[in-house]
């Protein structure tokens, strides 16, 4: 299981994933009851269903999927996962900025999949505020390294609006 990263403290996940089986089909894939990250394909298919519910809704949104397809739909997510299929695959950071910076998403911003502490860093700067790592790896040893690869930015991102140059006037 994947331990939780969120606020910079180690968390119990209280959201649940469908996970889609080569089996399974989005439109008659049974529902879980309580807080689920829907897969895309689900979310498209059967998102009136979704929203009748009357629960918290969360997405998992997989590199290759666009942002601006479900942009309209962004107030309806408490969550939105993106997904890090490999370590080396950047997609994700560019889906969180656009999340952010763009279209103004003030949810959770979750990253899953191949997430390791070397990225916390990274990952926080375009936008994500809870990390679940890869299973196996050291939660209280992502915390001490993993944020303070290093001191202060001098660009603007997510996490810091002002660029160096204009913080140190």
């Amino acid at each position: 299981m994947a331990q939780l990263i969120k606020d910079r403290e180690v968390h119990v996940d209280t959201w649940q994933a469908l996970d889609l089986t080569e089996d399974d089909h989005a439109e008659t894939v049974t529902l879980p009851l309580g807080e689920t990250i829907f897969p895309l394909a689900v979310w498209r298919s059967r998102q009136a269903e979704i929203i009748a519910r009357g629960e918290r809704i969360g997405l998992l949104l997989q590199a290759d999927d666009t942002v601006e397809e479900i942009a309209a739909d962004l107030p309806r997510f408490a969550l939105v996962a993106v997904n890090f299929p490999r370590f080396v695959d950047g997609r994700g950071y560019s889906t969180a900025s656009l999340l952010r910076q763009r279209y103004g998403y003030r949810g959770e911003l979750r990253a899953v999949g191949d997430v390791l502490h070397d990225q916390l860093f990274y990952l926080a700067r375009v936008g994500f505020d809870s990390y679940a790592l890869k299973n196996g790896k050291n939660a209280a040893h992502a915390l001490t390294a993993g944020f303070s690869t290093f001191r202060d930015s001098y660009q603007a991102a997510s996490d810091q609006p002002q660029p160096w140059f204009r913080r140190r006037a």
